[in-house]
This record gives C-alpha cells, sequence and structure tokens, in this order.
C-alpha cells in the first residue's frame, strides 16, 4: 500500500472538526487539523470585541448540548482546563406584567411553577430527562434503528409533532411562553412538523445537566479540544485555507466540517453530477443578527428570575414569538423579534470588575443587511428598562457579517442549513450514509449533517466511524 503523508486530514476546527479528529486519532490513525484561521475553535471563540477587558463570545456563548453530548462526555476535557459554571437558573422567560416563566435543573421546580400546567409540562419533559442518556444515543446522529425502541417511540410522539400542536396542551400563558422560546431555538416556523424536537431536548438535557457557560468564555472547550487532541499525536495546523484537494498533503481521507457551499467550491470538482445537484439544492434557514454590550452594570430586568438566569428569552406570548420566526422564515421584518439574550459575566468573569457584558442576537431572513440594533435594544428595554442607559460600547455582526467571520455561517444561519423535517436526516443528501460523499475518501463532518447545528460535536464523531469503518 502507497505511503501517505497522513491517514486523515481534517479540514475546519469547529467542535464537529475536532470531534473527527479526536476519534480517528484515539483509532491510532495519524490526523491532521487545518484550520483557515490563525485561532482554533469554528463558532467556539471569545475575543475583546467591545472595550480592553471585556471578554465576549464571538458565537456560541451556552453549552447544554456540550455537557449533554455523549460523545464530549467520554473526553477528559475538565484535564485540560475546561470548566463549566452553572446559574441558579437555566434560563428565563419574562412577560409584560413583570413575571417570569423558568427552567431549573430541578424538573419539580419548573413544573410547580407553571401551575395548571404542571402535569401536561411532566408528561412531555420527564420522560426524555429521565432518559436523556438512552435518548441521546438513538437521536442525534443518522437515521437508524433504535437500540432503545420503547424510549425513542414515546419522545418521537411528541418529538416529531409542531411546537404549534404541543402549545395548543397549554393553557397559560407562562407555559406556553416558555415553551415558544424552547423551540424557538430550531430556527424555522413553530407550525413546522418536528419543530417540537429541539424544545423537548434542550429543556430535558436542562433537567439533567443545565445550561452551563465554560469559564473563560466558549474558546475554553475550543482549548481543550486541542489539547486532548494533541495529546493524542494529533497535528494542528493554523492560517491554512484549503481551497482546493490539490493542496493537501496525501491521506486516505479527508474530512471537511464544511457545509455544501464551501464543500462545492473546494472539492465539486471530483463529484458526481447528481451529487453536485444535490448539494447544490440544499436549503439554508433563516440568519441571525447579533450585538455584544459592554455595560456600566447587569441588565435590569425586572423579573427577578432573568437576573439569575445565563439565558433569557425575550418576545413575551407564544403568539408573538410563532409569529417573528415565521416572519424570518418569510423573509420579512419583525419590528418585535424573538431575542435570545446571553448575560455570562452575572456567573462567571468576563469584565472589569463592576462592570458586564452581554450578548444578543434575534433571527432575521437569510443574509438580511437591515440594521436591528435598535429594534433587539428596545425589546430588551421591554423586559429591562433603563437597558440603554448601560451601554458603554457595542459590537454588530448581522448575517452577511456572521458568513464573513464563520463560512459556514451561510447568510447568517448558524444551524448550517435549516433542520425542518425534509433535512433532518437528510442533510446534507439523501444517501445511505450521509457523511460520505461521492468520491472515496472525502468525507463530510459539518453540522450540515445530523444530528444537525449545536456543539455537540456529534456530526464530527458519526462523520469519523463512517471512514474508519470505510477504510480503516
Amino acid at each position: 500500500m502507497e505511503k501517505k503523508d497522513y491517514d486523515a486530514i481534517v479540514v475546519g476546527s469547529g467542535p464537529n472538526g475536532f470531534s473527527a479528529a479526536i476519534r480517528l486519532q484515539q483509532a491510532g490513525l495519524s490526523v491532521l487539523l487545518l484550520e483557515a484561521k490563525d485561532t482554533i475553535g469554528g463558532g467556539m471563540r471569545t475575543e475583546e470585541l467591545t472595550l480592553p477587558g471585556f471578554y465576549h463570545d464571538v458565537c456560541s456563548a451556552v453549552h447544554p448540548m456540550a455537557v449533554g453530548s455523549p460523545f464530549f462526555s467520554t473526553l477528559p476535557l475538565a484535564d485540560y482546563g475546561l470548566e463549566f459554571v452553572h446559574s441558579p437558573l437555566a434560563a428565563a422567560h419574562p412577560f409584560d406584567d413583570g413575571t417570569a416563566a423558568f427552567l431549573a435543573r430541578s424538573l419539580d421546580d419548573t413544573a410547580r411553577a407553571l401551575g395548571a400546567d404542571e402535569k401536561v409540562y411532566r408528561q412531555l419533559i420527564q420522560p426524555v430527562a429521565d432518559y436523556w442518556e438512552e435518548v441521546a444515543a438513538d437521536s442525534l446522529g443518522p437515521f437508524s434503528i433504535p437500540r432503545h425502541p420503547l424510549i425513542m417511540a414515546r419522545f418521537g410522539l411528541n418529538a416529531l409533532r409542531s411546537a404549534t400542536a404541543i402549545a395548543n396542551r397549554f393553557t397559560t400563558t407562562a407555559a406556553r411562553g416558555l415553551w415558544a422560546g424552547m423551540t424557538a431555538h430550531s430556527i424555522q416556523p413553530l407550525t413546522n412538523v418536528a419543530s417540537a424536537a429541539i424544545g423537548i431536548i434542550l429543556s430535558a438535557v436542562g433537567h439533567r445537566h443545565g445550561w452551563p457557560v465554560p469559564k473563560g468564555g466558549s474558546q475554553s472547550i475550543g482549548k481543550a479540544l486541542a489539547a486532548h487532541f494533541t495529546s493524542l499525536g494529533g497535528e494542528i495546523q493554523t492560517g491554512v485555507r484549503v481551497s482546493s484537494l490539490a493542496q493537501l498533503p496525501s491521506h486516505r481521507a479527508v474530512l471537511f466540517d464544511l457545509t455544501p457551499k464551501q464543500l462545492l467550491t473546494v472539492a465539486g470538482d471530483v463529484f458526481s453530477p447528481r451529487y453536485i445537484r444535490q448539494l447544490s439544492g440544499y436549503r439554508y434557514g433563516p440568519g441571525v443578527f447579533k450585538i455584544d454590550w459592554a455595560l456600566s452594570g447587569p441588565i435590569p430586568f425586572t423579573a427577578p428570575e432573568c437576573r439569575q438566569a445565563a439565558t433569557v428569552h425575550l418576545g413575551g406570548t407564544f403568539e408573538e414569538i410563532a409569529l417573528s420566526e415565521q416572519c424570518a422564515y418569510d423573509g420579512k421584518l419583525n419590528t418585535a423579534p424573538y431575542v435570545l439574550v446571553s448575560q455570562q459575566s452575572l456567573f462567571d468573569e468576563r469584565a472589569p470588575a463592576g462592570k458586564h457584558t452581554a450578548w444578543a442576537y434575534c433571527h432575521v431572513p437569510n443574509g438580511s443587511d437591515v440594521d436591528m440594533t435598535g429594534i433587539i435594544e428596545q425589546q430588551i428595554e421591554r423586559f429591562a428598562p433603563g437597558f440603554r442607559d448601560l451601554i458603554l460600547a457595542k459590537h454588530i455582526m448581522n448575517p452577511q457579517q456572521m458568513e464573513t467571520y464563520n463560512p459556514n455561517y451561510v447568510g447568517g444561519d448558524i444551524n448550517g442549513g435549516i433542520i425542518d423535517i425534509r433535512q433532518l436526516y437528510t442533510r446534507p443528501a439523501c444517501r445511505i450514509s450521509p457523511y460520505r460523499t461521492s468520491a472515496k475518501g472525502v468525507y463530510i463532518c459539518s453540522s450540515a449533517t445530523p444530528p444537525g447545528g449545536g456543539v455537540h460535536g456529534m456530526c464530527g464523531f458519526h462523520a469519523a466511524n463512517t471512514v474508519l469503518k470505510d477504510l480503516f
């Protein structure tokens, strides 16, 4: 057999690129990880975006799926300095009357606070929270025969429904609003089939593992993954932008932590016409408009629960949030959008003494260039009067700038492609294995493969296992 420089090359150092590289290195292969930027991390980066001494997570911020990941949980990342910090409440959802619903680590506390909807919430979330490891093993990957069929059947009966259908089981504004905030993480209309799945998963993981922030910022996850990978003998090269297969050292397999748009540019000349058509038809979803603030004090939320949570969902009622998500999908502007707020500095030192950072984004039409700064700040002011008076500096990224920063965020789509029922398991194409391309030895391991977006590394893990099965 011809000697190769490397057994495998992984292009892209996001969570999925690292998962793929680590899994292959664990199997005894020689692996090279290439990153276009000067620092590793993909969506796991932390920088001084506003003022000196104010550290902001550039993309991902709060990480329930990182602590709930079946693969990451097997890695000794704490040995490399990774520490997660939990806020008293995982998430909060305020209303105009000054009250708030919340997601606590305790399912009992969360359910009881929903009053008349306590029983409905328990029936929906408890079976998944109690059996999260089994659900995760069967759902966070490609379509397959479940190893735990009864547990998955119970999960699937609700997960495959629309978020709106599930919301109609609730009778209180609090429960419906809390549910809307959870399911809107799917970044698609809440009337879509299977839009309930992410709300069930995020709620269940919150009860099982919490919604923590990494101490020191999301970059800490990337640093720990890199340290573990190199400790196994892996090699990392940064500042290497791959534009064609020809520039790579010799190898037996290459795995791309890229979405179809970039993959076609780099390797389209070796793909079959049919596969090129499939990738060209891949659909991206709404984008995000993101703001980071340096603040002179904490966000003055009226509801006390919001001051105890690292994550706050803004938007009010289920109907308001459903409208917001439909508008983003339909290419329309919404002046009262669903806004995700992260206030990491309340629980982890990210700013000079007495000062704070805050991070927020809303969903907008893919590729939109509309400035949502005033609209987002008004939505925060709605639930936290006096917020604007605390702003010292701000950093803005619209969908186009998000894509410039990370090309995987096409049009600002942070999920690497819409995760609706048509692309839930057939991303990026309808094939026996979603991780294989039409070219031998060329694989895709990004969030454009099952199970999709999020800092969990499972796309890379399954892609690496496919490579091991095919070639090694």
